[in-house]
Parts: structure tokens; sequence; C-alpha cells
């Protein structure tokens, strides 16, 4: 593979950072006193209740409705652990799946809305792509401790 400047495994490594960095980003700028206190969890509850698959709104009734307080810091962790452990390359392919899995179902409850489908589709996009392209080879904790050869 010919590229410019960097070499192909050093592109993925881009992708996989910039991607860490979208994930702190999507942390950072969320309002932590009102999504820890039911708000986060509170307007995603309003949206799948409306949702046009009624599938989606059972499973939230069932899965998140009943542990709000609970899911309210998994989201957020999550999106947490997913910035510093793609940036890091710190269980990189465990970060990208779950990561991926993540803006799917982001992508699912958000479904009427395209605005934030561009983000989440295209999140979803560079996960696939650092999965496959093993982003993980270079400037990496898991290349640094040999895991995931």
């Amino acid at each position: 593979m010919q590229t410019i400047w960097l070499g192909g495994a050093e592109w993925q490594a881009v992708l996989r950072i910039g991607l860490g960095l979208w994930w702190l980003e999507s942390w950072r700028h969320k309002d932590k006193k009102t999504w820890f206190t039911g708000g986060g969890i509170g307007w995603a509850a309003g949206i799948a209740e409306k949702h046009r698959w009624p599938v989606v709104s059972r499973g939230f009734d069932s899965v998140v409705k009943p542990r709000q307080r609970l899911m309210a810091y998994v989201v957020a962790y999550a999106e947490l652990a997913l910035g510093l452990g793609l940036i890091a390359g710190f269980l990189t392919p465990i970060a990208l799946v779950g990561g991926l899995v993540l803006n799917l179902i982001y992508l699912v409850l958000m479904i009427h809305d395209w605005a934030e489908q561009g983000q989440n589709l295209m999140m979803a996009l560079i996960s696939a792509v650092a999965f496959f392209g093993m982003s993980w080879q270079v400037w990496s904790v898991d290349n640094a401790l040999g895991l995931f050869l």
C-alpha cells in the first residue's frame, strides 16, 4: 500500500486516535449535573416512548428505565473509557467493538433524527475501518505490550 507522509498502519492509528478524541468530546460536553440527575436518560425515554419501532420502547422500558441512574453512569463513563482507550490504544479491539455497538444503539434510538445520524454513522464507519485495519499495530499500549498481535 502506498500512502503519502505516513504508512498505512500509522494512518489507521490516526483514525483510531481521532475517534478516541471524538468519544472524549462526547463525554466532555455532557452537562454532568443534569445528566447524572436523570436529564439524559429522561430525554432518551421520551424519544424511546414515541419510537416508530415498538421493540425500542419495550427494550428501553425493560433495560434502561428501571436503572436510570446506573445507565446514566454507564453511558457517560463508557464514552470516557472509549475515548481514553482509543487514544492510548489500550484494549483497542474491545474499545472499537464497544464503540460500534454504542453508536448502533444511538443510531437505532435516534433513527428519526437525521441530524444526529451523520455523527453516529461516521463514528461506526471509523470503528469498523479501525478494527479491520488493526489500528492498534502502532502508537498504542497494545502494541507495546504485545497484545492482539
